[in-house]
């Protein structure tokens, strides 16, 4: 059974304020960042989750993917602690966003959900503050 690590990090400059995800599918070696809009810095956390599980789907194929376990990394403690069943999600908004995370991990054979300090998801941070910066503009990085 393969593995596949992925980084994720949203933010947003202001909360809510504008908003964007990064990916670092780092067994892949592809990085994402995409704008958002205006959204919370907690929304943007989960689209990244949601936006990577997405990604390795679509480029590793979904039977391949069932034999795929996918730890998804994070530095968002909420998003990690709400996705393991350690804390409620209380936030309506987040309610959507936590079911979509939950759907998309039936494509797959696992996926774990790991904490990480800050220091150790520099990629992710930067697709995120890089697709900010860009605004409106998509493109795959680096």
């Amino acid at each position: 059974m393969e593995t596949i690590v992925m980084y994720s990090d949203g933010g947003s400059r202001g909360n809510p304020g504008p908003a964007a995800l990064g990916v670092y599918i780092e067994t892949l070696d592809k990085s994402y960042g995409e704008f958002l809009g205006t959204k919370t810095n907690n929304e943007a956390e989960y689209a990244a989750i949601v936006f990577g599980l997405k990604k390795i789907k679509a480029l590793i194929g979904k039977a391949k993917a069932k034999k795929t376990v996918v730890e998804c990394r994070m530095d968002s403690e909420l998003a990690c602690k709400q996705l393991n069943h350690e804390y409620k999600i209380e936030n309506e908004k987040l309610q959507p966003l936590f079911l979509a995370v939950w759907n998309l991990s039936l494509d797959f054979a696992g996926v774990t959900f790991v904490h990480v300090r800050r220091e150790f998801n520099t990629r992710a941070d930067a697709c995120a503050n890089e697709a900010m910066d860009r605004g409106g503009k998509k493109q795959e990085l680096f």
